[in-house]
This record gives structure tokens, sequence and C-alpha cells, in this order.
């Protein structure tokens, strides 16, 4: 079969809810992919962050290899022996008293929101269902019924009415707008991304976080970070809050928390908030399992043993600092932080962002666009300075084929 054939194939059986890019990938190492045909890419998405420690890290390859011949599954009907370890491992690492375990970073959210709602009623004596979460246009927290229903994106929300409510949209960086709805008695909850990756890699301004976390401390508001993308290494720190030494009432974790192995994401808070939730009350077949905890395990490890956040530092600055120095009519505007970063694009002769990763592709680079002016550029982590100034000769070489 050639790449025609498997496109062909998924587009006759498979769901049409994504629109990748026509290459049909077979095989990753490291930084690279390599697609049916044998050509080898360059990975700038990886897997939107998911993939931070690399393809097939021998190490998580390892665990996860250990672990499922063992003992996969036990449901949390019964205890395992390995989810106490990582559980252990989580919450001493981040700094909180418990951990809940989930799969998929949009079940990590559902979680949160239902903690900010029990802790508001159990805790804050929120009137029975009158507690307000408060969120920012422009977020992207997953793709459920309840999550779209505080989306202000139409391709996310259109036709799926009648929606949650209980969500007050304000802007993003608008500490002015946060602290209005804040004072409201019945706010219990501000979920909000450090970084909103998926509208473009809008990076608030210089003390946004700070005194946001600050203000719901002052207003009795529980501050909720989704760090399922911006976590994990990805912006230069363990966690986009940490530039701002912030500490979530709630963190959401996700993504990478497996290297890419398999799906992961999980919630930390004290047992203030975590305790609220009783048995029975909230749960999840999967999440917890051995392999998913012995894997976990060995992804934060590498995360920490490779030093990945200083190396984001380091190899981000020089994607930014080169690209805002080449000049090409192309780019509007260069922004990011670490290792998350994103390319503005102006329109030329009705082209636009998906035309330009088409080209990129030609030339050995994967990246996609968010929006359709703006691609985000998120490699492995793992990438060298040497790698980087390679690929990003090839980007400015697709930029400049593309005018």
């Amino acid at each position: 079969m050639e790449t025609k054939d498997y496109i062909e194939r998924e587009n006759r059986y498979g769901a049409h809810n994504y629109h990748p890019l026509p290459v049909v990938l077979e095989r990753g190492e490291g930084i690279f992919v390599w697609d049916v045909e044998g050509k080898r890419y360059f990975d700038f998405l990886a897997a939107y962050s998911a993939v931070n420690q690399g393809h097939c890290h021998p190490k998580i390859v390892k665990a996860l290899i250990d672990q499922a011949g063992k003992l996969a599954l036990t449901s949390r009907a019964f205890y395992n022996d390995v989810l106490g370890e990582w559980e252990e491992l989580m919450t001493k690492q981040f700094g909180y008293d418990k951990v809940l375990p989930m799969n998929s970073g949009a079940e990590a959210d559902e979680t949160a929101l239902k903690l900010i709602r029990k802790w508001g009623y159990k805790v804050k004596k929120v009137a029975q269902n009158e507690a307000r979460i408060v969120v920012c246009d422009g977020n992207f927290h997953g793709r459920t019924i309840t999550i779209v229903s505080m989306s202000s994106d139409p391709d996310s929300y259109g036709d799926y009415g009648p929606f949650t409510p209980g969500f007050v949209n304000i802007p993003y960086n608008d500490i002015e707008a946060l602290e209005r709805e804040l004072k409201h008695p019945n706010t219990a909850g501000f979920l909000v991304e450090p970084i909103q990756a998926e509208a473009g890699v809008y990076v608030p301004g210089d003390g946004y976080l700070k005194n946001a976390a600050e203000l719901c401390k002052k207003y009795n508001v529980l501050f909720v970070a989704d760090e399922v993308q911006t976590g994990l290494c990805r912006t230069g720190k363990m966690l986009a809050c940490d530039h701002e030494d912030v500490r979530p009432d709630i963190l959401v974790l996700g993504k990478a928390i497996s290297g890419g192995m398999l799906p992961v994401s999980c919630v930390l808070a004290d047992d203030e908030i975590m305790l609220t939730i009783k048995p029975g009350e909230h749960g999840s077949t999967y999440g917890g399992n051995p392999i998913a905890a012995k894997v976990s395990i060995a992804a934060v490890k590498v995360l920490l043993d490779e030093k990945l956040a200083e190396n984001a530092t380091r190899i981000g600055k020089i994607f930014r600092d080169e690209m805002k120095a080449f000049k090409s009519p192309l780019i509007e505007e260069v922004r990011g932080k670490g290792l998350l970063n994103a390319i503005q694009i102006k329109t030329m002769d009705g082209k636009k962002a998906w035309d330009l990763c088409l080209v990129m592709k030609e030339n050995g680079i994967l990246a996609k666009p968010t929006h359709e002016h703006t691609i985000r550029f998120t490699p492995p982590l793992i990438i060298t300075e040497a790698q980087m100034r390679e690929a990003i000769g090839l980007i400015q070489k697709s930029m400049t084929e593309f005018i």
C-alpha cells in the first residue's frame, strides 16, 4: 500500500472529525517520524505536547512492556501494587495531598469541574445548583458537552446545544474582568490555561497568573490551572505556573504524563478539596491502571533526569530569536515560551497557514495550523541545538519557497 491507499481507507471507514496533513506515519524515534515510504520528518507537533520525551523513549517503552506482561488492569474495585507508588511520586513532585487519576485531558478537566462544584457546595456553602465557574474566551479544555459549553469557538460548540449552565466567560489576560466575576458570592472556581495553546499560543502579561491567584484567594475562589499542554517542562519549567511561583488550588495534567505511550491524566489538590468527593461519586475503569502508573512513573523521571525543562528554555529561545531575525513578509508575529511557540502568518494570495504546512511537509517538517493563520511549533523537548538549527533552516526554506 502507498500513502494514498492508507488515506483512502481512513476516509472510507473512519469518522471525518479530523483534517490531517496528507502524510501516513509508521515509525517514530526521538524527534523524528518516518512515513510509509520511508521519508524522515522532524516532528514539530509532538502529538500536541504528549510526546515531550520523544517518540518511543526506551525507558518508557521498557516500563510499558515489563508491566504489560505482569498485570494490565484491575479496575479500582481492588488495590494494585503500582498505583500507590505513582500516587506518592506525583503528590510529592507537585506538592499536593492527593492525586486522582483519569485517562484523557478532557476527563481530567471534567474531574476538576466536579471538584470545583463539590467544594463550592460543601466548603464555600454556595446554594445548591447556583455555583459559577469563570473561564476565559479562547479557552480549549476538551471536547465534551460540558467543556464546549464554555467555549467561545463556534467550531467547538456549534450545533451541540443545549449547553451545561454555570459558566461565565471573560477576556483572557484581563485582571479587572476577573475581579468583577470573583466578587460574585456564588463563584466557586476560575479555570484557566497558563498559556492558551490551542487558541494560538497566547502568553499572558507578566504577573497575570500571580495576580489572578491572589484575587482568587481574596474572594475564596479556587484557582484551577489546566496544564495539560503547558505542563511537564514544555514552557521551560515543570509547570507554566512555576514561571510566576503560582501554586494552583487544583492542577490538571495529561498528555506528556505518559510520554505518549497511552492515555494518562490526573488532577491534584489538597484534602480540603479532593476529599469532598466520596467513594462511588466519581471514577474511571481505566484510571490508575497498573500499566498507566508504571509508564507515568518512567515518563516523569525522564523529564527530571534529562533536564528537559532546562533544554526547553535554551532551545526555545534559539527558535524565537532565529525566527524573529528572519526577514519574511509571511511572518506577522513570533510568540511563545520554552518550546511552546507559534508563528502568526500573513495571508498571501489567498494562501493560509495550512498551505505553508504542506510546503514544510515536503521539506521534512511536520507542523499543524491552529486556526487559519497560526502555526504551532512544539517539537519533543529532547531536541538538540544542532537539530533545532537544521529544522529552522527547513522552516525558513519553506517560507521562502511559499512566497
